[in-house]
């Protein structure tokens, strides 16, 4: 620990106390946590994931070191008055998307996703932090706990007991995300899980209260009800109106209730939503035509 010298403690997360510190060898400042789990970490390089600089063992703890980042997404959110244009929240949702995208690759589930865990540098880079809820995931899909993702962000078949799911858990989250980014606030803030649900199947965002129609099976659940409040779906375009109609069509297949049809991360980074991120990459990357 003499290699980093402690300036000031940034909060609280799933890992312990960060702190803001100083590389004293390269005068780079990042930040400082102690957990009990790396492994996933290690394994988790990719440019949307915070960078893992270094682990620090002591005998009573060990503290990680990852790469500083200026804010996180539910601090730019509020710095920006909750109002932000639609092609920065096209590349900010294309980071997230490219990052949990790799996180599936990797057969590792986040299952914490929130404004609060996605941070962003001064160069509007979008990385995912706190792993701390991550992990690994295999066929024949396990049987995990249903006490995962912060409750305004957890999908509905978790809320309903579910313990089979798999990278859906994830896109769900970044549905919600997404629609925040886009109204400026939370979509489903609940204060229960039986307030969460109710949240999501009335006003404001009316997704209807699901069936048997809309969703097979969904009476198997371990938390179902069958005298939930019945409401009728409304089109998402009425509480939208920034989104396009590729907006629009991309924030419904994030937030379908079937977990099996829920779009997945690879498919989303190729929804026409993205066309222009995609046209300006065509460009980027197209070969030079210049004589040589």
């Amino acid at each position: 620990m003499d290699k980093y010298q402690k300036i000031e403690k940034l909060g609280e997360g799933t890992y312990g106390i960060v702190y803001k510190s100083l590389n004293r060898e390269t005068n780079e400042v990042v930040p400082c946590t102690a957990i009990r789990e790396i492994s996933l970490l290690k394994e988790l390089v990719h440019a949307n994931i915070v960078r893992l600089h270094d682990v620090l063992h002591t005998d009573r703890k060990l503290t990680l070191v990852f790469e500083y980042m200026d804010s996180d997404l539910k601090k730019y959110l509020d710095a920006n008055g909750g109002d932000i244009d639609l092609p920065t929240v096209q590349n900010l949702l294309y980071q997230l998307l490219q990052g949990i995208a790799f996180c599936h690759s990797q057969r590792v589930l986040h299952r914490d996703l929130k404004p609060q865990n996605l941070l962003i540098n001064k160069k509007g880079e979008l990385k995912l932090g706190d792993f701390g809820l991550a992990r690994a995931f295999g066929i024949p899909v396990r049987s995990y706990s249903h006490e995962v993702v912060t409750l305004w962000y957890r999908p509905p078949d978790v809320l309903m007991g579910s313990r089979q799911y798999s990278t859906s858990i994830d896109l769900w989250s970044v549905g919600c995300i997404f629609a925040e980014m886009v109204s400026g606030r939370p979509l489903f803030p609940g204060n229960s899980v039986q307030d969460q649900l109710l949240r999501i199947f009335k006003y404001p965002c009316l997704l209807g209260t699901p069936n048997e129609s809309l969703w097979p099976n969904i009476t198997q659940l371990p938390s179902y009800r069958a005298d939930f409040p019945v409401h009728p779906r409304v089109p998402l375009e009425r509480y939208y109106p920034k989104l396009n109609a590729a907006g629009i069509d991309l924030l419904n297949a994030l937030l379908e209730y079937q977990p099996e049809k829920r779009i997945s991360a690879r498919d989303a980074l190729e929804h026409p939503f993205f066309r222009d991120i995609h046209a300006n990459y065509q460009k980027t990357s197209a070969p030079s035509t210049t004589p040589q």
